[in-house]
């Protein structure tokens, strides 16, 4: 973990700034894109700066960590999103703590969170996350898959389906950034189609982040342009 902070008020605007820029070109409402700031493995003092500055959204990837970091700063009225790979013995933490989770992929970890999402509680906005690559040890459920899945997913009490998230390989050219985006936003549009609302594509970091906009991005996640490079 870092042993300070290198989150700076600039940094934040510059990834703001190229969010609006991006949106303004793809013919959106710069609003209609929220920033994640990705905090794993970030100082607490790095976020309650972030969080000082106006960012209210974070995304952990790890329970235990992000566990501390939410006591830490319960009074700041943050939203806390997890985005990592999700084991059956950390539901509980996540269902009672977060207030999204972006990388549902099975139906036993749906119902695990389903039934563990504190009843005081509004229902856990979800996402399931798709692998459109045959990138081994990446979470996702596959695009044949998914229709079954988001029926299931979005029949489920205490849960509210929102969306799909994706995390494609890096690629440096702007079509290549696109394809798997374009794909994404299909699959959503297809199951929108079939009965569902969905309003939620995560995709796109700090390399693509414009790419992912010009797709239909409604959450971008983004660490390293926000916070520097971790250790």
């Amino acid at each position: 973990m870092l042993t300070a902070p290198q989150f700076s008020p600039e940094r934040l605007k510059s990834v703001l700034a190229r969010i609006e820029t991006a949106a303004r070109r793809a013919g959106r409402e710069p609003a209609s894109v929220r920033l994640l700031a990705v905090s794993k493995q970030q100082p607490m003092a790095a976020i309650a700066a972030a969080a000082a500055a106006g960012q209210r959204e974070f995304g952990e990837n790890y329970v235990q960590e992000a566990v501390a970091k939410i006591e830490a700063l319960g009074d700041a009225g943050l939203t806390w999103h997890f985005i990592g790979q999700l084991q059956g013995n950390k539901t509980r933490d996540v269902a009672e703590r977060f207030q999204w989770v972006h990388t549902l992929d099975r139906e036993r970890i749906a119902a695990r969170l389903a039934a563990q999402r504190p009843h005081y509680a509004e229902p856990l906005d979800v996402l399931l996350q798709v692998k459109l690559d045959a990138e081994p040890g990446k979470g996702g459920v596959e695009p044949a898959a998914l229709p079954r899945l988001a029926d299931i997913v979005g029949g489920l009490p205490r849960l509210r389906l929102r969306g799909l998230m994706c995390i494609p390989p890096p690629v440096e050219d702007d079509a290549s950034q696109r394809r798997p985006f374009q794909q994404l936003r299909k699959l959503l549009d297809e199951l929108n189609s079939r009965g569902h609302a969905l309003d939620t594509l995560s995709m796109g970091m700090s390399a693509d982040l414009e790419a992912a906009v010009a797709e239909g991005a409604t959450i971008v996640r983004v660490g390293t342009a926000v916070f520097g490079p971790r250790d």
